[in-house]
């Protein structure tokens, strides 16, 4: 039996970006059973142009917003697993296009005590912005100003192929991660002392395995496009460094200053 699947997306003030990931959800060739926007402070207009596709989706949106104090990403992925209804959840950024068979894909590869992470296909600064400008997009192997067009061939039984293992990778990034609600849940979910961007997914990716959820790298299916924008400032070293290296070393799985608070 298929699981139910959640989709959630983090987003932050870029509405344009937003856009064109809602409308790659709208072309998926299966649909999630709920949307989740995990919004980190956004201002009005994130928040309009969310309604204006409440009657455009076939499936329910909740928008989870926060007041805008810095960078807090853990925080609300932490509210929307909370908030999250189906079994298994899907996690992207609100600056990627999703290939069509995205989430067929994940929900194909989907294995219980097992959490799944994908690649993307980079975009450059001039398909960017008139991908943007116009609210819409085409890609294909062809197009061009993509990078690590590879990625974009598309062999979903190649999967079969990649086995699970109990160990991290630096490949792994939270913007295309999925894994099951109740594994999330029996960690606490994000670790909420990660302040500013980096560190908080691959830390919560390690107290998986060290709860003993194996990692898989999904290859050549799960595609999705990354849009370019500069890379914002990452949080503070040092803590972010002693958080990871303490989880690492001390083969922690369930932090307190998580979904559910002591």
């Amino acid at each position: 039996m298929k699981p139910s699947i959640a989709i959630i997306v983090s987003t932050y003030n870029w509405p344009k970006a937003l856009n064109l990931v809602l409308k790659s959800l709208a072309r998926q060739s299966e649909f999630p059973n709920e949307l989740i926007i995990a919004d980190d402070g956004s201002r009005d207009k994130t928040k309009q142009l969310i309604n204006s596709f409440r009657s455009k989706l076939s499936f329910p949106i909740t928008h989870l917003w926060q007041e805008d104090d810095g960078f807090r990403k853990s925080i609300i992925l932490n509210r929307a697993i909370a908030e999250a209804q189906s079994d298994y959840i899907i996690q992207v950024d609100g600056d990627v296009i999703l290939h069509k068979h995205f989430i067929k894909d994940h929900r194909a590869n989907a294995q219980h005590n097992t959490f799944l992470f994908g690649t993307r296909v980079t975009l450059n600064a001039c398909i960017t912005e008139s991908f943007l400008n116009k609210g819409k997009y085409q890609i294909s192997y062809f197009s061009k100003d993509i990078k690590k067009r590879n990625r974009l061939i598309r062999l979903p039984f190649f999967s079969k192929f990649s086995k699970p293992q109990n160990k991290n990778s630096g490949k792994l990034r939270g913007c295309n991660l999925s894994y099951w609600r109740k594994d999330a849940m029996a960690i606490n979910g994000y670790n909420e002392g990660f302040k500013g961007w980096g560190y908080e997914d691959y830390e919560f990716a390690q107290r998986l395995i060290n709860k003993g959820v194996f990692a898989k790298r999904v290859k050549h299916a799960a595609i999705q496009f990354h849009l370019f924008h500069n890379e914002a400032p990452k949080g503070s070293v040092v803590i972010g460094d002693k958080l990871l290296e303490d989880t690492v070393n001390n083969k922690i799985s369930f932090i307190e200053n998580g979904i559910i608070k002591s």
